[in-house]
């Protein structure tokens, strides 16, 4: 709706000259039978006006955003002046051109000239505004919402688009221009574009869904379905990349990834990291010893968190082994790899020091008969 006021305002039909002519009536009187100093008059009076006007309104304006504790009417009140300036200033010189003596066909393409002019001044304007007011909605933005700053370029550029077309329409039908066959030449050319580039478009609106809400971020640690595990790099509207424990960086369309069931190892509540240790001691071991030994083992490594604490479950009879799982926590999951290697090795030295077995597979091999002769 605000586009629609602010073109029409730009677009003023032959009723509303006449009513402008008609206030200016005793001014132009003065200049009786005299067209082209009655043209001169409206010239300078609605120049005169125009200037007095705007410049009145929007001192007061000012002095009330002045007083609010945001800069966006500020700064919207900049950008709304010219065009609302020459908006006026337009609206007085296609009056005194109707108003001088010139030939029926200069004087509407004098007057579609100007109503031109003023569409391509509103539309500067609105394309100003749309980009203040999306700078704001993306800052100001909360998770999970649309507008975000990853996705501020993408509606921008939508805006632009938009608010062009809306104009190109309008200064086509100020020129009498026929926009039937040009809307069906776009629709057919839309369709095959469409049709052409179907996975890129894909992947751009998977990508604007991924930036809207935010199964993952840039830093986050997450594994795709083919057990593909890395952390994110970069989340762009085509692909998001990942960095693999390999120092591999890797690309994943985000058409795949809106797709794929994506383990984020970084989301919850918070990012901390949940490890295993699993280990197995033989039949007959002290099961309270070990549970003991582990617990110390965990509260002596800096990398373990202290909350949650450690735990030690005892999981399973084994065929040959008592199975214990070792579960604490660590601050992000690219510490995993480091804190199980030093668990895994204070685990083994710590087992050698007490005499506690660590069963591995082993077979007895028995002789019942030896060959004669030996």
């Amino acid at each position: 709706m605000g586009i629609l006021f602010s073109f029409s305002v730009t677009t003023w039909n032959m009723n509303q000259f006449d009513t402008l002519q008609a206030y200016l009536q005793p001014f132009l009187d003065i200049f009786d039978n005299q067209p082209w100093f009655q043209g001169g008059a409206v010239f300078l009076i609605t120049f005169i006006f125009a200037s007095l006007l705007s410049w009145i309104i929007f001192r007061i304006l000012k002095l009330l955003t002045s007083r609010t504790k945001t800069y966006l009417d500020d700064r919207l009140l900049i950008i709304a002046r010219p065009p609302i300036y020459y908006s006026l200033v337009i609206t007085g010189f296609s009056t005194a051109v109707r108003i001088m003596p010139l030939s029926l066909k200069l004087t509407d393409n004098l007057i579609n000239g100007f109503r031109t002019i003023g569409v391509i001044i509103w539309m500067v304007a609105l394309i100003r505004v749309a980009k203040i007011i999306l700078q704001q909605l993306a800052w100001a933005s909360r998770e999970h919402r649309l507008i975000q700053p990853q996705t501020l370029p993408l509606f921008d550029n939508l805006s632009k688009i938009v608010i062009f077309a809306i104009a190109g329409y309008i200064v086509f039908q100020i020129w009498g221009v026929d926009m039937t066959a040009w809307v069906a030449s776009a629709g057919i050319v839309g369709l095959a574009v469409s049709f052409a580039a179907k996975d890129t478009l894909a992947n751009l609106f998977s990508g604007v869904f991924i930036l809207a809400d935010s199964p993952y971020k840039i830093g986050d640690y997450v594994v795709l379905d083919g057990n593909q595990r890395g952390k994110v790099t970069h989340i762009g509207l085509r692909s998001t990349r990942l960095v693999t424990r390999d120092d591999v960086e890797v690309t994943v369309p985000n058409s795949i990834m809106g797709n794929s069931k994506v383990t984020n190892q970084s989301g919850g509540p918070n990012p901390k990291f949940r490890i295993r240790v699993k280990v197995g001691v033989a039949y007959g071991t002290d099961i309270d010893k070990v549970r003991e030994i582990l617990l110390d083992i965990s509260r002596n490594e800096p990398l373990v968190t202290k909350m949650p604490e450690p735990r030690v479950r005892f999981r399973n009879f084994g065929e040959s082994s008592l199975d214990f799982e070792l579960l604490c926590w660590i601050e992000d999951p690219e510490l995993r790899g480091r804190t199980l290697d030093k668990l895994n090795v204070a685990t083994y030295k710590r087992f050698n020091q007490e005499n506690i077995e660590i069963p591995y597979s082993k077979q007895d091999v028995y002789i019942k008969e030896l060959p004669k002769g030996i």
